[in-house]
């Protein structure tokens, strides 16, 4: 198989895993698929494990984080160790996110991909992600609401990058927005009528 097409696969299905999922499942009996927002992201593990176990819930959220910003991360890595051009990587980064959104694993089902997302787009251009990180913290911190936090921090990356990195092509840039601005379809309708939850 092309080493490219092989690379491509492999950030599909390690971005299709569903480690909130898993990691509840696990560590808490709970399937958060069932609960709360019914998302497997980190926000909803937090929102619903914490009700039964704070503690818990903190950890087992902060590691779902971790993991989902990772997996993108190490197929970039190992892609550009093996010497994939500029070109590929960025396809892998948008099938990484891709996988998380639409799982292979939860038949085609997934999470918001904010996650995966920033994890790939600090490996490809690092200096937006930290842009889009600081506009996400403080959003966060004064609004509470972690979707339009997230979506603050998206838009951020995605127009900065046009600064700073001017001369790259920003179409995977873009593509990768699109796929988390759909996912956020729900939540952008509640965020409209005034109905959208905070995290704490």
């Amino acid at each position: 198989m092309n080493t490219n097409l092989l690379f491509y696969l492999l950030a599909y299905l390690v971005g299709s895993i569903p480690f909130g999922l898993i990691l509840a499942k696990s560590f808490a009996g709970v399937d958060i698929k069932k609960e709360g927002s019914g998302n497997i992201g980190a926000t909803n593990v937090l929102r619903v494990l914490k009700t039964r176990d704070p503690k818990l819930a903190k950890k087992i959220s902060i590691a779902t984080l971790a993991l989902d910003i990772l997996k993108g991360i190490a197929v970039l890595f190992l892609a550009k160790m093996m010497g994939l051009s500029e070109a590929a990587l960025w396809g892998i980064a948008v099938l990484a996110v891709f996988g998380h959104c639409f799982s292979i694993y939860l038949l085609g089902d997934g999470g918001k991909g904010v996650a995966t997302g920033f994890g790939v787009l600090l490996f490809m251009i690092p200096l937006a992600a930290l842009v889009g990180l600081a506009v996400w913290a403080f959003s966060a911190k004064v609004l509470k609401i972690s979707s339009l936090s997230s979506l603050f921090g998206l838009l951020a990356v995605v127009g900065s990058s046009f600064f700073i990195y001017p001369d790259i092509i920003h179409t995977p840039i873009v593509i990768i927005a699109i796929i988390i601005l759909y996912k956020h379809g729900d939540n952008i309708a509640r965020l409209l009528r005034g109905e959208e939850r905070s995290v704490v």
